[in-house]
């Protein structure tokens, strides 16, 4: 990646808008899986998810070392960058449950932001008898929850970003609160697999397993 890729923030933008086009801009591109179906994916879910946990909070804590305005300068790409980790991590988990081909911008955009701001996604999910299903958002949809995503997370940014102004300790916060904010990401998403159904057993499925077995 090069300093180009990261977001900066904006003279002209808001705060809440300048996390808006980051959010908008992680989401966008579901990453390919770097892991296969699993045979027990409930273990190597959970390699997965310390792994980057480690790999985000290591991230998050270097990046928070610069002291006063020129750490502040490192808010926006520490988020960009941490949410790239827990974006391949999702879709690392849903490869491991052989569930690739359902994860979509939606299912990735409530994974990463469910545990810190459910009061934006709840409706993002229809019940269905016990089952909490992730449906899929219309454009204009969409737009109105990253606005309101964003001004969210700024101000939870806003609420924290004085610990970048403490040397050393300040990043040490900020690395744990890092892993512990990955850890979450992983179990919503394990819980996200854990409601939907599963993949539909279809017509052509049953005429192929059949025509195996003569």
């Amino acid at each position: 990646m090069t300093g180009s890729d990261l977001p900066i923030p904006s003279n002209g933008d808001s705060p809440p808008a300048d996390v808006t086009g980051v959010i908008e801009r992680v989401i966008s591109d579901v990453p390919a899986p770097r892991v296969h179906a699993s045979d027990d994916p409930g273990a190597a879910a959970d390699q997965v998810a310390r792994n980057a946990a480690r790999n985000a909070a290591m991230l998050s804590g270097s990046l928070a070392l610069p002291p006063g305005p020129i750490g502040m300068l490192t808010v926006l790409p520490d988020l960009y960058l941490i949410w790239k980790i827990q974006r391949q991590m999702v879709a690392d988990i849903f490869a491991l449950h052989g569930r690739t081909a359902e994860l979509t911008a939606t299912h990735m955009l409530y994974c990463l932001f469910r545990h810190m701001a459910s009061h934006v996604l709840r409706d993002v999910v229809v019940r269905a008898g016990e089952r909490a299903i992730v449906r899929q958002l219309s454009s204009t949809a969409l737009s109105n929850v990253l606005g309101s995503l964003g001004m969210t997370v700024a101000q939870r940014v806003v609420g924290t970003s004085a610990s970048r102004w403490v040397p050393l300790a300040g990043a040490a916060a900020v690395g744990a609160y890092a892993y512990w904010d990955t850890l979450q990401v992983a179990k919503t998403a394990r819980r996200v697999l854990a409601s939907a159904p599963e993949p539909a057993f279809s017509f052509a499925d049953s005429a192929s397993a059949s025509g195996a077995r003569r």
